[in-house]
């Protein structure tokens, strides 16, 4: 008598473990609020405080974007 199909399928696979979720050093949150805090606070010091001239306004806008760069890479 001929075997039955359903009875060659009975094992099914495994699917394969579930991976742990990556984790960032603890540097990178440290990094992203530093360098948020310190263009936030160019950009008040030297166009609130001081009325400056100069590049500091995109050395802060600068910084702010590297910031959310730092941000990206945060798990």
């Amino acid at each position: 008598m001929p075997k039955s199909k359903s009875k060659r399928r009975q094992f099914r696979h495994q699917p394969p473990p579930k991976a742990k979720p990556k984790t960032s050093p603890p540097w990178v949150g440290w990094l992203f609020f530093g360098l948020m805090g310190v263009g936030v606070g160019l950009i008040l010091a030297f166009y609130v405080a001081f009325e400056g001239d100069g590049p500091w306004l995109f050395v802060g806008l600068g910084l702010i974007l590297a910031a959310f760069v730092v941000a990206t890479r945060w798990h």
